[in-house]
């Protein structure tokens, strides 16, 4: 497991004439954990939009699972790339009508096509898959329940286990512990990584003691920039303070 999933090069991102993001070169390696740290504004979600195609950048390159996104990529060329991303984001993106089992099964529909992606139809070894997905995420009790009745922790759970239906290749996860108290976050943090132990994990981190259940390697952005790239192991109270002063 050693080939680069994610390849920037002199990268920039401008919006309205001004500088966003600059990255001079970053690799980050098939099955890697990478925490991102920094304020808001300092580049982490326009990152994260990136590597997803949901922005483009402005010049230099960015390699994302063999997709060159410094082309404008068409939309067939997008479906594949962001088939082979999951995303877990505050929001999470659930169906609250949706039972549990719908939602996940939500998961699959990168890999169907048709009519059967516009029913919402799912065959046998799908429906098995995504009972499997939610067992393994512990809320098989919630299976047939809508998911605007379950508490916050579960529909986490649930996001996850729609991830684990995806299958992906990377998995990009922007503060999924951020409505959870410290015990529910560490439990979150462990499954979550246990989830991805087939993809590369990129996690947005506001919860700094979080971080070795959750990194090897730790990105700090500060003004749009990488101001260190770090293992787990030697990012200190003195540096995480540096990158978030004025």
């Amino acid at each position: 497991m050693n080939s680069t999933y994610i390849h920037a090069q002199e990268l920039t991102c401008n919006v309205s004439g001004r500088t966003i993001l600059a990255i001079d070169d970053l690799h980050i390696k098939q099955g890697e954990r990478i925490a991102i740290l920094g304020h808001n504004g300092a580049g982490k979600s326009t990152f994260f939009k990136l590597l997803s195609g949901f922005m483009q950048i402005s010049s230099g390159k960015l390699n994302v699972l063999d997709h060159h996104l410094e082309n404008s990529l068409s939309t067939v060329h997008l479906r594949l790339l962001r088939k082979e991303i999951g995303q877990i984001l505050q929001g999470l993106q659930l169906v609250s009508r949706l039972s549990t089992l719908d939602n996940v099964l939500i998961g699959c529909l990168g890999r169907i096509s048709g009519w059967q992606s516009i029913l919402g139809y799912y065959s046998d070894s799908d429906i098995e898959l995504a009972h499997q997905a939610i067992d393994a995420v512990g809320v098989q009790d919630h299976a047939y329940k809508r998911v605007d009745k379950l508490s916050g922790g579960e529909r986490q759970r649930i996001a996850i286990a729609r991830m684990l239906m995806q299958q992906p290749k990377l998995i990009l996860a922007d503060e999924p512990t951020a409505a959870l108290d410290p015990g529910a976050a560490v439990d979150m943090c462990d499954l979550l990584v246990k989830s991805a132990k087939n993809a590369t994990l990129i996690t947005i981190v506001h919860n700094t003691a979080l971080l070795p259940n959750l990194a090897d390697r730790v990105l700090g952005f500060k003004s749009g920039r990488i101001a260190f790239d770090l293992p787990v192991t030697e990012v200190d109270k003195e540096k995480i303070n540096q990158l978030y002063e004025n």
